[in-house]
């Protein structure tokens, strides 16, 4: 820990993994999670970089239209929601609580250890009209995605977004600002034995 209520992530891993195809091969949908298994904070790291890090200067893991970056992760875990800080490769404290549950109404909700909210920050789309708007925020949401389901993959974990999620609940109680919308929550862990 460095400031109260922020993790200083380790630095991530930027090789290893399975190859390329074989990860595309693995990658699944899987609701069955092993609850009594926490991810290593390495594993952590290594999932945040992958989702949603940056790779270069001013660049992203992955694309966002007009390189706006208006993708927020907030992160459930047991000890609390935290927001994800790419540049400082950071967890922030949002709330001191254990949410993971809230994220969705499905029975599985909860039980794994990460629960992963992406959150458009819609006041950075600007110039395009109410459905560009959408257009771009789902799309930018699915990369990022995409990239949890090859990391998940590649590491042997399971995963599965999901778009049945309690949205403007979930943003009531993140006390989420105007303009920031909950497009999908992921949940990430081992898989059951």
């Amino acid at each position: 820990m460095d400031a109260p209520g922020t993790i200083i992530l380790p630095a991530a891993r930027r090789s290893g993994g399975k190859p390329f195809m074989e990860a595309i091969a693995a990658r699944r949908s899987s609701r069955d999670f092993d609850s009594s298994r926490d991810l290593e904070m390495q594993t952590l790291s290594d999932l945040l970089w992958a989702a949603w890090g940056i790779n270069r200067t001013k660049g992203r893991t992955a694309p966002s239209s007009h390189n706006r970056q208006e993708i927020e992760l907030y992160v459930f875990i047991k000890s609390g929601v935290y927001r994800y800080d790419a540049v400082e490769h950071s967890l922030h404290l949002h709330i001191a609580a254990d949410l993971r549950a809230a994220t969705g109404t499905q029975p599985f909700v909860g039980q794994a250890p990460v629960e992963i909210a992406l959150v458009s920050d819609t006041t950075k789309i600007t110039g395009k009209t109410p459905q560009g708007i959408i257009e771009s925020t789902y799309a930018d949401t699915g990369f990022i995605c995409e990239n949890i389901y090859l990391f998940c993959a590649s590491e042997g974990l399971a995963t599965v977004a999901r778009a049945l999620v309690p949205k403007e609940e979930l943003a009531a109680r993140l006390s989420l600002p105007e303009g920031h919308i909950i497009t999908l929550v992921q949940t990430v862990g081992y898989p059951a034995l």
